[in-house]
């Protein structure tokens, strides 16, 4: 059978590597014949789980159109979120739980979103669904996406279907998901070690609201005031980036994943900032506080497309 790619959104997290693995097995099974790819290296938290369950971390693509004709995706379907060449290969399957925007085919396929926390918690259910047992290892990288997604089922974003999917997993991987939940996220709040314009990138996507192109950038740590402390280089790559790619509107969420409280830093041109304070209240010197907002999907992503229009 012609080998099929599958592979999650650009600046990958743990879910778009997590659950591009465990489609790649599900579908093998099922009598495709794919190979899990990712956009991007993967960080820290997603390094750490790789490793807590025996996976190398999937390798690096650019493009796509070069090795296959057809590609999966996963946890994602905006083009701009995907790989470069997305217009020149076919999309047979997409499994995601985000919006769906600007996504059109020629011929048809199978797609399945659902308002859940996570893709894996969908993955989860493809797995019974299909009768196909879910190995000890898959199980615990599809855990950690659900983790990671949900912030330890922390997020406005979890759902009693995450909740049970991470209690399913977390036996078959036997692990306690509350004390490895906690060990996967700290992981991943290390930013001493990396520069602004290194950090800004790592969990970013961009959208387009009526015509605006946004940036959202997230970062998780365990101290808010530490991180607050570079605010001024965080403003200065942010306006670099922006210069350099056309952003109307470049947003950095920064999230203390102890707490669920985030601050946000803010640049963009006068039109889209007032989008945004419209969304979300008054920006001042660059930053606003966001009590309990800790989720880009449901906390961030709707209301800036609802003060756009």
């Amino acid at each position: 059978m012609e080998k099929e790619l599958i592979f999650g959104h650009q600046n990958p997290d743990t879910d778009a590597i997590g659950t591009a693995i465990a489609y790649s097995y599900l579908q093998n099974k099922l009598g495709y014949n794919t190979e899990p790819v990712a956009l991007g290296e993967a960080n820290d938290e997603t390094a750490f789980a790789l490793k807590k369950f025996g996976f190398e971390a999937p390798r690096v693509i650019k493009t796509a159109a070069n090795e296959v004709d057809k590609v999966m995706l996963v946890d994602h379907n905006e083009p701009q979120q995907s790989v470069s060449d997305i217009d020149k290969v076919t999309v047979t399957h997409v499994v995601d739980h985000h919006r769906i925007m600007n996504f059109n085919t020629t011929s048809p396929l199978f797609y399945l979103d659902e308002p859940v926390g996570c893709t894996s918690t969908i993955m989860y259910d493809l797995y019974r669904y299909n009768d196909v047992e879910i190995p000890k290892n898959i199980a615990g990288i599809m855990l950690s996406a659900i983790i990671s997604d949900t912030l330890l089922l922390k997020s406005p974003t979890t759902t009693d279907k995450d909740k049970k999917a991470v209690e399913a997993l977390a036996e078959i991987a036997g692990v306690d998901y509350q004390s490895y939940g906690l060990e996967e996220l700290k992981a991943g709040t290390n930013i001493a070690d990396k520069s602004e314009e290194e950090l800004i990138d790592l969990d970013a996507k961009s959208f387009e609201f009526n015509g605006q192109t946004a940036r959202v950038a997230q970062i998780n740590v365990v101290d808010l005031p530490e991180a607050m402390e570079r605010k001024d280089s965080f403003l200065k790559a942010m306006d670099d980036v922006s210069e350099a790619e056309n952003y109307d509107l470049f947003m950095l969420l920064i999230t203390n994943v102890l707490d669920s409280d985030s601050k946000a830093l803010v640049v963009g041109n006068d039109n889209a900032k007032a989008a945004f304070e419209k969304a979300f209240g008054k920006v001042v010197d660059s930053e606003i506080d966001l009590p309990g907002v800790v989720s880009r999907k449901k906390q961030v992503v709707p209301q800036l497309t609802e003060a756009f229009e």
